[in-house]
C-alpha cells in the first residue's frame, strides 16, 4: 500500500507541474496516468482525478478572484449548469463497460491534441494581424466593464457548462478544454478573465462530480489524498517559475504528449477487446 501512495504522489505531482506550466487543459492528463500508472478503470480514475483537479483549481481560482479576474455570475451560471449534469456522467460511466470509456477518452485526448497544436501553430500569425473585435452573444458594457445578459448569452454559457459537467462526470476531465474556447466564442472578455473564469467553472463543477461519485460508488481514498496533494504541491512549486517556460513550445509539446497518450489508450481499449 505505502508504494501505491508513492506513485499515486508522484503522478499527481506530474498533474501538478503540467497544470502549472499549460493552464487549466492539462489536467485531462490525469486519467490516463492513473489508467497506465495504477491499473485503474476509468470510473475508478475518474472520481480521484475530480478530486486533485478541484483542489488546485480552487486554489487558482482564489488567487485569480483576488486579482479581480474571474466572472464570477458567468461562472456559477457554467457551473450550475455542469453541476447539474455532472451526476448524470458519473452514474453512466458506473453503468458501461471500461473499454468504451478508454476510447472515447482517447478520442478526446486526440482534439485536444489537434486543436492546442493548431491554435500554437496559429498564435503568432494571429498576433500580427489586425481583426476586428468580433459579434459575442455576450458583450461587455462599455462603462461598467460587466456582462450584458441576454437570452442568447446565457443561453450559450448554459450549453457549455452541460457539455463540461457531463465529460467531466464521464470520464474526469476538468472541462477546461471546453470552457475556454466556448468563453472564447462566446464573449469578448479578455483571455487572463476567460481562463480565471474557466479555473472556477472547473472548482465548482469538479466538486460536485466528487460529492456525487462518494455518495453513489465512494472514492478510492488511500489514493485521491496523496494524488491530490502532489498535485496541490507541485502545482504551486512550478507556479512560481513557470512565466520562463511559456511560449509556443510549450503548448506543442504537451500536444504532442496529448497526442501520444491517446494513441496509448486507443492500443490499450483495442487490447481490451483482443482478450
Amino acid at each position: 500500500m505505502e508504494t501505491v501512495q508513492i506513485i499515486s504522489v508522484l503522478l499527481g505531482s506530474l498533474v501538478g507541474a503540467i497544470l502549472a506550466l499549460t493552464g487549466a487543459g492539462g489536467a485531462i492528463i490525469a486519467v490516463p496516468l492513473l489508467i497506465f500508472g495504477l491499473h485503474l478503470a476509468v470510473a475508478e480514475a475518474a472520481p480521484i482525478a475530480l478530486f486533485a483537479v478541484s483542489v488546485s483549481a480552487t486554489i487558482g481560482a482564489l488567487l485569480a478572484l483576488k486579482l479581480g479576474r474571474v466572472r464570477y455570475r458567468a461562472a456559477s451560471l457554467i457551473a450550475l449548469a455542469g453541476a447539474l449534469a455532472s451526476p448524470v456522467g458519473i452514474w453512466i460511466a458506473q453503468k458501461s463497460p471500461d473499454t468504451p470509456l478508454i476510447l472515447l477518452f482517447a478520442v478526446i485526448m486526440a482534439y485536444v491534441a489537434f486543436h492546442m497544436f493548431r491554435q500554437s501553430i496559429r498564435k503568432d500569425s494571429a498576433e500580427t494581424e489586425q481583426v476586428s473585435p468580433p459579434v459575442t452573444p455576450c458583450q461587455l458594457d462599455g462603462f461598467t466593464g460587466r456582462l450584458i445578459w441576454t437570452g442568447p448569452c446565457a443561453g450559450t454559457l448554459a450549453i457549455s457548462g452541460v457539455a463540461a459537467g457531463f465529460l467531466s462526470g464521464l470520464l474526469g476531465v476538468g472541462g477546461g478544454f471546453i470552457i475556454v474556447p466556448a468563453l472564447q466564442k462566446a464573449t469578448n472578455l479578455p483571455m487572463q478573465s476567460i481562463v480565471s473564469t474557466s479555473l472556477a467553472v472547473i472548482a465548482l463543477v469538479s466538486a460536485a462530480g466528487v460529492v456525487a461519485a462518494v455518495v453513489g460508488a465512494g472514492m478510492n481514498w488511500s489514493i485521491a489524498l496523496p494524488f491530490a496533494s502532489g498535485a496541490v504541491a507541485a502545482m504551486l512549486l512550478v507556479s512560481a517559475f513557470a512565466h520562463r517556460f511559456t511560449g509556443r513550445r510549450l503548448q506543442q509539446g504537451f500536444a504532442i504528449l496529448a497526442g501520444c497518450v491517446a494513441v496509448g489508450m486507443v492500443v490499450k481499449g483495442i487490447m481490451a477487446v483482443a482478450d
